[in-house]
C-alpha cells in the first residue's frame, strides 16, 4: 500500500532506472525535439534539403544547427548545406553526390546547370569509377569557368534547349552529359554509362552520335568515339557491360545480349545475358543487383539461387550449349577470366 507523500508508481519506475538509462532517454528526446522544430527547413526543397542562410531567414541560429547535427537530426553535406541525417546515412556514393550537386546548384539560384559526371548521376546513369568528389556544372550566366574545393564550373558552350529543370534542379540534356562524363572517364567507364543510356530508354544512339559531332573540337574526342563504337542496346547492368568490355580488351568475339532461348514448341525457356551460338556458348553475369531484381515477394535468396539453377539446367537441355557465369571477382583476373571463354569456345566447337 502506498503511503501519502510517498512516490507514485511511475516515479520510482523511472527512478529506479540506471543513469545510461536516463542519458539515453534524454538523447532519444532531445533529437525528437530538434526534429519538430526543423521540419519546416525539411520541407523547403526537395529530398529535404535547406541552406544555411534559409534556416537564418527562419528564426535560427548557427548554434541551433550546431545543435541538431551534435543531436544527430541534421547532417552538412557542403559548406551551408544541410539534409536530414538519416537521408544521408541512407544514401550510397553516387545518390550523395546528387545531394551534394543539387544543394551546389541551390546556391546559385539558377545561374548553373549541373554536367558531365553530376549531370549523369542526375540523369540515373549508371556510374562505376567515376569521380565523384567534384560536382560538375556550366555556367549560365556567362561568368568564366573555374575550379573550387568541390565544384568544377565549366564555360562550354550550349543552348538553351540543352538544359532541362528536374524538380528545382537545372541539369544538361542527356546526350551532354553522358558524353561530358565519358570524357571525363575511362574507355570502360564510358561504356557503362552510354549502355545504361540506350538501356534506360535515357536516349537513342543517333542522337548520342550527333552531339559527338558537335565536339569534334572539343578535348577527347577520339576517345568518346571508342566509347560510342562499343556501346550496345542490352546491357542491363554495369557488370555485363564491363564484361563486354573486357572482351574487346582481350579481342574475344563480340557475344549477342540478351539471347532468347525456345523449345521445339517455340515456348521461351529463358533470356541469357550473352550467347556466342557459333561456340555453342550461353553466359551469364551473376551481380548481387540481378538477384535481388529476380527476387519475388516471400522468396528467399536461397529459393532465387535454387530457381536459377533450374533454369541453368533447362537452357542447357534445350540447347546442347554450356554456360559459363561470370561474377564481379572475374572482371578483376581479366586475363584467366578471358582464356576461361577461349577454353570453352574450343569446348564448344570441337562438340
Amino acid at each position: 500500500m502506498w503511503r501519502s507523500g510517498s512516490r507514485s508508481r511511475s516515479q520510482a519506475v523511472v527512478g529506479d532506472l540506471d543513469p545510461q538509462a536516463h542519458a539515453s532517454s534524454r538523447v532519444v528526446h532531445r533529437n525528437l525535439t530538434h526534429r519538430r522544430r526543423m521540419d519546416e527547413l525539411m520541407t523547403l526543397h526537395p529530398n529535404g534539403l535547406f541552406l544555411r542562410r534559409e534556416a537564418l531567414d527562419f528564426g535560427y541560429r548557427d548554434r541551433d544547427l550546431l545543435a541538431a547535427r551534435r543531436a544527430g537530426v541534421i547532417e552538412r553535406i557542403r559548406h551551408g548545406a544541410y539534409v536530414a541525417a538519416e537521408t544521408w546515412a541512407s544514401r550510397d556514393a553516387v545518390d550523395r553526390h546528387r545531394l551534394r550537386a543539387q544543394a551546389v546548384c541551390l546556391t546559385h539560384e539558377g545561374r548553373i546547370a549541373l554536367s558531365h559526371v553530376s549531370g549523369a548521376a542526375e540523369h540515373r546513369m549508371r556510374l562505376w569509377n567515376a569521380d565523384l568528389e567534384h560536382i560538375h556544372v556550366v555556367r549560365l550566366d556567362g561568368a568564366k569557368g573555374r575550379r573550387q574545393r568541390d565544384v568544377i564550373y565549366h564555360e562550354e558552350g550550349w543552348r538553351p534547349d540543352d538544359v532541362c529543370a528536374k524538380q528545382e534542379t537545372l541539369v544538361l540534356g542527356v546526350d551532354q552529359c553522358a558524353l561530358g562524363a565519358a570524357s571525363l572517364t575511362s574507355v570502360e567507364s564510358g561504356v557503362g554509362m552510354l549502355d545504361s543510356c540506350l538501356d534506360l530508354h535515357l536516349t537513342d544512339e543517333t542522337s548520342l552520335w550527333s552531339e559527338h559531332a558537335r565536339r569534334a573540337s572539343w578535348p577527347n574526342h577520339a576517345k568518346l568515339q571508342i566509347s560510342l563504337r562499343l556501346m550496345r542496346r542490352g546491357a542491363q547492368s554495369l557488370g555485363e557491360s564491363r564484361f563486354r568490355f573486357l572482351c574487346f580488351q582481350h579481342h574475344l568475339p563480340e557475344p549477342q545480349l540478351q539471347f532468347h532461348v525456345y523449345d521445339d514448341l517455340g515456348n521461351l525457356v529463358g533470356i541469357t545475358d550473352f550467347a556466342w551460338p557459333q561456340y555453342r556458348l550461353l553466359g551469364e553475369f551473376d551481380g548481387m543487383i540481378k538477384y535481388g531484381r529476380l527476387l519475388k515477394p516471400g522468396q528467399s535468396p536461397g529459393e532465387v539461387v535454387t530457381d536459377e539453377k533450374n533454369r541453368e539446367d533447362r537452357l542447357r537441355e534445350v540447347t546442347g550449349w554450356s554456360m559459363i557465369r561470370f561474377t564481379w571477382s572475374d572482371l578483376h583476373v581479366r586475363a584467366v577470366t578471358a582464356e576461361r571463354v577461349r577454353r570453352m569456345m574450343r569446348l564448344g566447337l570441337a562438340a
